[in-house]
């Protein structure tokens, strides 16, 4: 009766520490140790457990001290039998009642002894284990030098290795077997309608869109993380979901390495420990320490595998995460905007090494991203995507200069738009910025926009090319302008700048001079250097549309 009643006292206070304890843990850990191929059951003893533990243990003391002073409920249920259901409460009721003053205070200092040596001792325990790190990160300190003789040695040898079988090729190795992966899905959530279909290869296909436009949801479908309603995934010949033959399987059977935002690595695991965590399990664990030190030797991180993440920076940590991913040996790579939380120092080292790796990586690769330069270095081919919809894919070359569509040209950073209709063949009227445009390209016959890039917005006056110059020298020995000389050529005024880094942005108003800092056409970008060139001209300025880079565009 005594201990159904401490329980009955204590066991909502340690339900609901439990309780947060677990809903603190990050999904995306969960979602993570998924798509490394662990159980259900692996993830709560390996994952959850671990660390939900502090919260357990807490709420272990909370409830331990809840019972230990609990006086009412015992005294109800169980009574007061000496040597039998008497706690240390009653006893000291009852010796206060009694006038054994002594007695009761006795009781009372046993009570805060164990309440003290408890908190005592859980603060040592937690205590002894930072120091342990301290230690062990003071050791790696001292040995850091040999370490990093070490790795600069293996990857001499390494790149001497390259160089001798004359691996330097930036071509994409043909691959031993069919890569491909077939999507073809349809969800729908609150708001919004997912429904896509493409279909890629070995060549890394980036992601593009705006925030909220369902891309992040198509890696997670992908993944198995998310259920899509109907339709159907397909990668390298194994059917991951099949709605029509109720085919679904779970993550851990997908072979996926997802690289999430925040990078997912578990904070109670060593790196050496989160790397092996997605490695087959019928390997030794010799081959996996050879494995783990050659991975960590690769990405410049050598003698880092008994550290925890919190020790590492983030572009360490990214890199880790890269490894963790590659070392279950998946079929498709998953990079969820891998980059957003770097600076621009180590966004670039990061993209360095994702490159290199990804180009002799045999599998598909799907790679998020809102870094217009960033998806053009690092992904050959793209899609783009806006709410729920594929609306373009092809090569970045393609989707940058000839976009097709009016949201494909805003996604994929181009700022002059104007309305447009046709007046000829080769004529167009830019409505919005009042001029005629003269085009080579095909007119479509839905044409509702024009569009010019700000860097492709030249000035003939500045421009330093052969073919201009004699172009200039001819127009100042003549009576003709340079208007009638070249095409789509128009004078224009400037409405205010801007200033970054290594380039100056104009905002300019065709035709007439801009009445204040918002009444303008186009804006045009240039670097500093030929801003300093252009500043000095005396308005009208010369402002030429390249008929090449205009852009053509339907709704």
């Amino acid at each position: 009766a005594t201990v159904i009643a401490a329980t009955a006292a204590a066991f909502p206070l340690m339900y609901k520490t439990a309780l947060a304890a677990f809903k603190q843990i990050d999904p995306n850990l969960l979602a993570c140790a998924r798509t490394l191929g662990a159980s259900e059951s692996r993830i709560f003893w390996q994952i959850m457990l671990p660390m939900a533990k502090p919260g357990l243990l807490a709420g272990t003391l909370l409830s331990f001290a809840r019972a230990l002073g609990e006086f009412g409920a015992t005294l109800m249920l169980a009574g007061s039998i000496p040597g039998k259901t008497e706690t240390i409460p009653i006893a000291i009721f009852f010796a206060a009642e009694g006038g054994a003053m002594d007695r009761a205070l006795l009781l009372v200092i046993i009570m805060l002894a164990i309440s003290l040596g408890i908190i005592t001792t859980v603060n040592y325990w937690t205590e002894s284990r930072q120091g342990d790190r301290a230690t062990r990160r003071q050791r790696e300190r001292y040995g850091s030098n040999i370490f990093k003789l070490i790795g600069k040695i293996s990857k001499f040898l390494v790149s001497s290795k390259k160089i001798h079988n004359h691996q330097k090729s930036i071509d994409y190795p043909v691959p031993q077997a069919k890569i491909e992966l077939i999507v073809n899905i349809q969800k729908q959530l609150p708001g919004f309608f997912l429904d896509v279909a493409f279909n890629t290869d070995q060549i890394p296909l980036g992601l593009l869109g705006g925030s909220g436009a369902g891309k992040s949801l198509i890696l997670r479908c992908i993944a198995g993380l998310d259920t899509p309603d109907k339709g159907q995934i397909i990668l390298n010949g194994k059917v991951l979901f099949d709605s029509f033959k109720q085919i679904n399987l779970p993550s851990r059977d997908r072979a996926c390495g997802v690289l999430f935002q925040n990078y997912a690595l578990f904070p109670h695991l060593t790196i050496a420990e989160n790397i092996a965590f997605g490695m087959s399990t019928k390997i030794s664990q010799r081959e996996k320490k050879q494995e783990i030190e050659r991975q960590l030797i690769a990405v410049d991180l050598p003698a880092m595998g008994d550290r925890y993440p919190e020790e590492l920076s983030g572009g360490q940590q990214q890199r880790i995460a890269l490894v963790r991913a590659k070392a279950s040996q998946p079929g498709i790579m998953l990079l969820d905007e891998p980059f957003s939380a770097l600076d621009t120092y180590l966004r670039d080292k990061q993209e360095k090494i994702l490159r290199n790796y990804l180009i002799c990586y045999q599998g598909v690769t799907l790679f998020i991203t809102h870094n217009l330069e960033e998806a053009y270095r690092v992904c050959p081919n793209l899609l783009v995507v806006d709410q729920g919809k594929a609306i373009a894919t092809g090569t970045k070359q393609t989707i940058f200069e000839r976009p097709g569509n009016f949201r494909t040209a805003q996604l994929t950073g181009c700022k002059n738009f104007s309305r447009a209709v046709a007046i000829s063949a080769t004529q167009i009227k830019a409505i919005d910025w009042n001029c005629i445009l003269e085009v080579i390209e095909p007119i479509p016959k839905s044409l509702a926009y024009v569009g010019i890039r700000a860097h492709q917005v030249n000035f003939p006056e500045i421009t330093t090319t052969t073919p201009v110059h004699a172009a200039k020298a001819f127009v100042q020995s003549s009576s003709i302008s340079l208007n009638d000389f070249q095409p789509n050529t128009f004078p224009c005024w400037l409405a205010t700048v801007s200033e970054t880094q290594h380039r100056m942005t104009l905002y300019l108003k065709l035709n007439q001079p801009a009445n204040n800092s918002e009444d303008y056409h186009l804006q045009a970008e240039v670097f500093k250097v030929q801003w300093q060139s252009l500043k000095d001209l005396p308005f009208p300025w010369k402002l030429q549309i390249n008929t090449v880079q205009i852009m053509l565009l339907e709704v």
